[in-house]
């Protein structure tokens, strides 16, 4: 019998690491969701908390199904995170209920100290709706004014703001729109206009505003970039960065991660480490 020994490991420092908390939706299909902010965090060097607000059915192509949490079970999440794991920073991806939008609203109101993104997840990739008209109510009502920064795509910032976006000054007008109605920062994304060459995105909040860009990267669809650009802001938060700088960081974070991308089954998915 062959002797074989494993070798010797070095003792771990244990040094700090920053922690960040997501507030979303699982995709069974890895590509979106908490699955696509828990490995942005990672690979930005965070430590990822989840609260889990629904589980979903689906794959790149379509969403089968949604069972939505109960409310008070993304309470106790909540507790549960904030009791052992305070995050430097957080975010909410897919809410998709009233009730869970109220909890969540009703928790960060207590807590104002914690930088709160809202990427407000509407429409899937797909198609498939992802909040209800009620739930888009209170979502304008009671989380976006606790927001520290707003992420809306393109169709998300047109219901948000009652008007078609068509260029980038209309990405401009709808980001002063957005802090002027809810107060905090707004970054609209510009990766669905049609007809530019690049990427555009406008971050506006009150006193600076930044237009980022980056050149299209063609003959790639994606799955899950708005959770992952929203993720890489939290973590860059949490982490120290001051909004702009976070807002700048994961611009180049997203891009790498969609230049890098690769193929799973035929389908393209993000690279982010």
């Amino acid at each position: 019998m062959n002797d074989f020994r494993l070798p010797r490991l070095p003792v771990p420092k244990h040094s700090p690491i920053p922690i960040a908390l997501t507030i979303a939706g699982s995709d069974s299909g890895g590509g979106a969701g908490l699955q696509a902010d828990v490995k942005t965090f990672a690979a930005l060097g965070v430590h990822g908390t989840t609260v889990v607000t629904c589980i979903t059915a689906q794959n790149p192509a379509r969403v089968l199904g949604i069972e939505p949490c109960r409310p008070d079970m993304v309470r106790q999440q909540l507790e549960a995170v904030l009791a052992e794991l305070p995050p430097a920073a957080a975010k909410t991806g897919m809410l998709y209920s009233a009730d869970t939008i109220h909890a969540v609203s009703r928790f960060f109101q207590r807590r104002p100290q914690v930088p709160l993104v809202v990427d407000p997840v509407m429409v899937a990739t797909s198609g498939a709706q992802l909040l209800s008209p009620a739930a888009l109510e209170l979502l304008k009502r009671e989380l976006l004014p606790l927001a520290t920064v707003i992420m809306p795509n393109v169709r998300e910032a047109e219901v948000l703001v009652g008007t078609k976006l068509r260029s980038v000054e209309d990405l401009r007008a709808a980001a002063r729109a957005l802090h002027g109605v809810y107060g905090g920062a707004a970054l609209v994304k510009g990766g669905h206009l049609r007809g530019f060459k690049e990427a555009v995105d406008i971050f506006y909040d009150g006193k600076q505003e930044l237009l980022l860009s980056a050149p299209f990267i063609r003959g790639v669809r994606t799955h899950g970039t708005g959770c992952t650009y929203s993720a890489a802001v939290t973590a860059w938060l949490a982490r120290g960065c001051s909004l702009p700088q976070a807002v700048a960081r994961a611009k180049d974070f997203i891009t790498q991660a969609i230049a890098r991308s690769q193929t799973a089954a035929g389908h393209c998915v993000l690279r982010t480490v």
